[in-house]
């Protein structure tokens, strides 16, 4: 199985975790997952109003110049983690 199939797994087995992640983690996986799927950050940062637009968005912002593939297997190892 290849890596992006890998990735693409467990982003699907990420939504049944027995457990909600803090929002500390969330935004990780959140960071992680746009970085892998779709490489840096793209678009202006949200304003001082959207405050979960922006935390996502510096989750992501974070992580540019990381590649996809290393994104992709920190999501994957993340995961394996929560599961237990």
């Amino acid at each position: 199985m290849s890596l992006q199939e890998q990735f693409e797994q467990t982003v699907a087995e990420s939504k049944n975790l027995s457990e909600r992640p803090d929002n500390m983690t969330l935004l990780k996986m959140y960071g992680l997952y746009k970085q892998g799927s779709s490489g840096d950050v793209q678009g202006d940062r949200p304003g001082m109003t959207d405050f979960v637009g922006r935390a996502k968005w510096d989750a992501w912002e974070a992580l540019k110049g990381l590649p996809q593939e290393e994104a992709q297997q920190q999501y994957i190892d993340l995961i394996a983690e929560l599961k237990g």
